[in-house]
């Protein structure tokens, strides 16, 4: 995987805001073929089987069947053609179980998720090339907004985030930075909430949690795990790690140059509006929001000339 930057390399690029949506690199590409067994020809074979079970077995009704959307699923479960239909019956099944935060959402609008430092994803990588999400649940005030718009909020930064084929490849990383946790969000995290965290992050989306970061847990959290815990299987346990507050524990993980100052790192925060303004600059990324049933505002689509 690529090695880290230089100090002087990483603390120059913190501002640039962009999805990366060209060809991954040929060190990516061999890491799919030596771990996800993605060839041509395997690529070739594996779109059409997916697309033929979608069609003979009618589970789904996906709203895009075309080779770029369908090896997101075909990546993110090693080209088995049918783990990856499985996991294309569970998207467009969670979508129309949850309507609540996929219908009616407007992108543009939901910025105070990360106004409020609830949730960002910073603008550089692990060491590792993959993208790192943080949590900070803390920061949430439940009577200000429902969980419900911090899970729109995710829905978001994942269907963006998955528009990368790197990321389709690689996966990626969740911190969860728990300080500030109180009882009233341990209250909020029902079977019904742990069943679309797990969703989300397991079963119902192409995208690998690769690793998952505790920091700055609690009895509180405790109370908040013993909901999850009969959820998860073992291979999903062995993704959690928990650092406390120590933070050299969570730099035996990621790299410091890889990490915000606030733990331990090299780099700085990153304004959550940067990726707002940027990303809805980009037409393609602004169509795939439109294709997903986002709202977007008209003098937006006008501008872009969508």
């Amino acid at each position: 995987m690529p090695e880290p930057k230089s100090e002087e390399e990483e603390t120059s690029d913190d501002e640039e805001v962009d999805l990366d949506l060209g060809e991954p690199s040929e060190e990516v590409m061999e890491y799919a073929r030596r771990e996800l067994g993605e060839t041509e020809e395997a690529k070739c074979q594996s779109i059409q089987e997916l697309r033929d079970l979608i069609y003979e077995r009618g589970e789904c009704t996906p709203h895009r069947m075309d080779d770029a959307f369908l090896i997101r699923f075909l990546r993110a479960r090693n080209f088995n053609a049918y783990r990856a239909h499985r996991l294309v019956v569970n998207y467009c099944n969670f979508k129309e179980d949850h309507p609540e935060i996929h219908r009616d959402v407007k992108p543009l609008e939901m910025r105070h998720i990360g106004d409020d430092d609830i949730v960002t994803v910073p603008a550089y990588r692990a060491q590792c090339g993959r993208r790192i999400m943080i949590y900070r649940m803390g920061n949430w005030d439940p009577r200000k907004y429902s969980l419900e718009e911090i899970f729109k909020a995710t829905v978001i930064i994942l269907e963006l985030g998955i528009l990368e084929p790197r990321a389709q490849i690689l996966g990626g990383i969740v911190i969860f930075d728990l300080e500030g946790l109180t009882m009233a969000h341990a209250w909020s995290v029902t079977p019904q909430v742990a069943g679309m965290v797990l969703s989300l992050m397991v079963s119902a989306f192409p995208m690998k949690s690769q690793a998952i970061h505790i920091l700055h847990q609690s009895w509180i959290f405790d109370a908040i795990f013993a909901v999850f815990k009969p959820l998860l299987d073992a291979r999903m346990r062995d993704k959690i790690f928990f650092h406390g507050d120590n933070m050299e524990s969570l730099h035996r993980h990621i790299d410091p140059t890889s990490l915000p100052k606030k733990y331990g790192g090299t780099r700085n925060e990153l304004p959550y509006y940067k990726w707002i303004d940027k990303l809805s600059q980009n037409p393609t990324i602004v169509k795939e929001m439109q294709q997903l049933g986002y709202i977007v505002p008209e003098e937006l689509l006008k501008l872009l000339k969508l």
